[in-house]
């Protein structure tokens, strides 16, 4: 796919879900980041694209990282586009990797195609996460990224256990899913979203920065699952999200029960 010129001037255009801006980064040359109504969706940089900004970004390239031997090509879904920063990574980092990226927003892929193309190596289809899962064959998919959001929250579509259910059918054995969040404090949602997974999942983790739990202002959490007990490398998660510029915890087996607080997994069709 080849670009329409690079422009470093700040461009705007109308979307499905609001107003899309890609604004130049002056630090990088070639870097960029999406918003969609103001809020940062995704960094890109189209001269490295090993170059991972957003610290949650950070935290699912870990997940994928640590779930199979370096290098190794990967199967992979991503549910959610945005500016497609993680397949650039994995197409950069595992040459040969065969990516499915859906995304709902077709405008928002428009302008993304036209001034940060994506590799010719990943496919990228129009349509809805939920059917889409749904739909595909079991055992199709060595890692599946969720990324899915309706303006800042996840939609119920891929927030319950049905969701949870048809996502743990279509990994590989020692497959993996990492799925990005938005809470606040203290991350009743994220606790049940955790309690959500294991209801599917035998191997469940969640990261998150400590100041979070703490703090007032909404963050990412990223809970990250694995079909079988043991699936997860959680002491190398742990010390690898540890060295992060932002430091994130891994709250796991006993820890994660006694985190969730009795939090109950969500049924579809429930906010």
């Amino acid at each position: 796919m080849a670009t329409h010129g690079n422009q470093r001037a700040t461009i705007f255009a109308r979307v499905a879900s609001g107003t899309a801006m890609l604004e130049p980064d002056p630090a990088r040359e070639r870097g960029w980041t999406v918003c969609v109504d103001g809020i940062p969706q995704s960094y890109v940089d189209l001269g490295d694209p090993t170059f991972l900004a957003f610290g949650y970004v950070r935290r699912v390239a870990t997940v994928l990282r640590l779930g199979a031997p370096a290098a190794v090509p990967l199967t992979v879904l991503h549910l959610g586009g945005g500016g497609l920063t993680l397949p650039r990574w994995i197409s950069a980092t595992r040459p040969g990797s065969v990516q499915t990226v859906v995304e709902h927003d077709p405008l928002l892929l428009a302008v993304v195609a036209r001034t940060l193309p994506w590799p010719d190596a990943v496919t990228v289809e129009v349509g809805d996460a939920r059917a889409f899962v749904d739909a595909a064959p079991a055992g199709s998919y060595d890692a599946i990224v969720t990324d899915v959001f309706q303006g800042a929250a996840m939609p119920a579509s891929v927030a319950g256990v049905g969701f949870a259910a048809a996502a743990a059918r279509l990994l590989r054995p020692g497959g993996v899913l990492a799925m990005n969040l938005t809470d606040l404090p203290p991350l009743s949602y994220s606790r049940i979203q955790a309690a959500t997974l294991r209801a599917a999942f035998g191997d469940v983790a969640l990261i998150a920065p400590p100041g979070l739990v703490r703090g007032r202002r909404a963050g990412n959490v990223v809970l990250a699952a694995g079909a079988v007990s043991g699936d997860l490398p959680v002491s190398r998660l742990a010390a690898a999200t540890a060295r992060d510029p932002e430091p994130a915890r891994v709250w796991h087996g006993a820890d994660l029960t006694e985190f969730l607080g009795g939090a109950k997994a969500r049924l579809d069709g429930y906010a």
